[in-house]
């Protein structure tokens, strides 16, 4: 694999990674635990799916990234986005952890 496909599938995966990873609790709190419009539910069905599929698929390319050898620069910086998402869904759980506590 070339150095300009790995570029291509980290750029990618970064952002189809961490966007919506970031955009899920904002989206959770103002669509299903407190919606301010009427049809936020539905919008709320069509919206997660979406993100889940571009996580999926964002993870899907920076984990191809990470794989390869040898060991370099992209291959540094996939880690380094791979564990700002494991910090976002760790903030993410505890939020949801209390939430459910309190109900």
């Amino acid at each position: 694999m070339s150095w300009q496909q790995r570029e291509r599938w980290f750029y990618w995966g970064a952002a189809l990674a961490i966007g919506p990873a970031l955009l899920f609790l904002p989206a959770f709190v103002y669509l299903i635990i407190e919606p301010r419009w009427l049809h936020a539910n539905w919008f709320a069905a069509g919206l997660f799916p979406a993100l889940a599929i571009l996580e999926f698929l964002g993870v899907q390319r920076l984990v191809w990234c990470c794989v390869e050898r040898p060991f370099n620069l992209l291959t540094m910086l996939s880690f380094g986005a791979m564990a700002v998402l494991l910090v976002i869904a760790t903030y993410t759980g505890l939020f949801l952890a209390v939430f459910a506590g309190q109900m």
